[in-house]
């Protein structure tokens, strides 16, 4: 079985700061992954695709083409995990990282260790999704919502649906608790592999970005249902 220190893993760092991907570059090969940089934001499609990285760091504010366009650009085609990095600590820009597809998102300035961790559970959260042994199909909602799970496909009412990585894993775990409450606190940690801190708004808006994209009703809603100081709820 492969470690940490035994990752062939790729992450590809996109960001301008020579210095910053010098020091996380130098960080991330000691702890066994290979490491690619691209500094310039117009070439970061091509790099992408050239390299093919099992997960990206991405810095919001980029040269040529800023970070936001790029992971819109990026979703839905690249179904690895992205991590979003900026210097500007304000929750709209969270809102908008994790609404183009971004799956987690770091303010500057970020440890080299404290980014490490969150890359491992990206990774493993990857990891654990891919190799999921359950069905490959699951319907619920009457049949209205099929999720495939190995083609990593969402349809309702026969319209297919966009969906982040995590969105999908998110949408996945509600349903195979379909019709049981889950709380935010277990949410978070089948999700992203990490302990809830009670501030992460992560959960709450790919909630919100899923029933969007359902059609379904913030106020009332009837897929994805909130169960007050207890969780969120898929209806079966």
């Amino acid at each position: 079985m492969k470690t940490d220190m035994q990752s062939s893993e790729t992450i590809l760092i996109i960001d301008d700061d020579a210095e910053l991907t010098s020091l996380i570059s130098q960080f991330l090969t000691m702890n066994g992954y290979q490491v690619s940089v691209e500094h310039n934001g117009a070439n970061a499609l091509t790099t992408v695709a050239h390299i093919q990285p099992d997960l990206i760091v991405l810095d919001l504010m980029l040269p040529g083409v800023d970070g936001l366009t790029i992971c819109r650009q990026l979703k839905p085609d690249f179904i690895n995990p992205i991590i979003m990095l900026t210097a500007l600590d304000d929750d709209i820009d969270e809102v908008t990282g994790l609404e183009v597809g971004a799956d987690d998102y770091l303010c500057k300035p970020i440890k080299p260790r404290v980014l490490l961790a969150h890359i491992r559970a990206q990774l493993r959260r990857q990891s654990h999704f891919k190799n999921l042994s359950l069905q490959d199909i699951k319907q619920v909602s009457n049949g209205a919502l099929t999720i495939d799970i190995r083609k990593r496909i969402v349809r309702y009412n026969e319209s297919d649906i966009t969906l982040s990585s995590a969105e999908f894993d998110l949408l996945w775990v509600l349903a195979m608790n379909a019709g049981s409450i889950i709380s935010r606190d277990q949410l978070h940690k089948e999700i992203f592999k990490l302990d809830y801190d009670g501030f992460d708004r992560s959960i709450d808006l790919r909630i919100s970005r899923l029933r969007k994209k359902l059609g379904d009703d913030p106020k009332e809603p009837k897929i994805i249902k909130t169960i007050r100081n207890k969780g969120y709820l898929l209806a079966n």
